[in-house]
């Protein structure tokens, strides 16, 4: 810093600024004056070694790329569990009555009925209880043991309820239906009664995630 003072003072005096031996003499009254020449003798003299070199400017240090963040793979997408197929559900029409019931059962197998709960007439009491002119039709009690069970056999039929599938729509509302009745009965049910119960609920339950 020094030396980079008396460089400029040097010049400011139309002294040449080269690299050498300079003087800095300082009067009786303190003044410092600086010189290429010894100080004279009365002056106090301080010799100063210069350097006219341009000090190597050294670059600013470049800052260091900003390390680039890899771009992290998006998290694949969370599995979506699929939805439960809804189950086959069928509206039947009882061929005894004509009422209808829900199945999970399309095909229901045939049954035998007696012929009378079919709306058929009954046979004359005449063919039940003998021929003209024999016991009395109007006596039955007189004529116990005359219906064999063949006879019974031969009026028996043969019935098939007859069943459809239910739309999605359909089958949803019966899905519904049927959760709420468990759910009444579970309520009203011993806890000895509850466990297949809570087990019917459970499978409803998840019937339903379908709809």
């Amino acid at each position: 810093m020094i030396r980079l003072l008396v460089l400029v003072i040097l010049a400011c005096a139309g002294l040449p600024a080269v690299a050498g031996t300079a003087y800095k003499c300082t009067t009786a009254d303190g003044r410092a004056i600086y010189q290429d020449k010894p100080c004279p003798g009365t002056q106090h003299q301080q010799t100063l070694q210069l350097d006219d070199s341009k000090p190597v400017l050294r670059p600013a240090p470049t800052p260091a790329p900003a390390a680039t963040v890899a771009a992290q793979p998006s998290p694949p997408p969370e599995p979506v569990e699929p939805l439960p197929p809804l189950p086959l559900m069928y509206t039947c029409i009882s061929a005894t009555d004509g009422k209808t019931y829900l199945s999970d059962n399309g095909d229901p197998q045939p049954y035998q009925v007696p012929y009378g709960i079919l709306g058929a007439g009954s046979l004359p009491l005449s063919q039940v209880y003998g021929p003209p002119n024999s016991a009395g039709a109007s006596a039955p009690e007189l004529n116990r043991g005359r219906i064999r069970p063949g006879l019974i056999a031969n009026y028996y039929v043969w019935v098939q309820d007859q069943c459809r599938e239910l739309t999605p729509q359909e089958t949803c509302h019966a899905l519904r239906e049927a959760l709420d009745a468990t759910e009444t009965k579970l309520r009203r049910a011993f806890k000895s009664d509850q466990p297949p119960l809570e087990k019917r609920e459970r499978e409803l339950r998840e019937q339903l995630r379908g709809c």
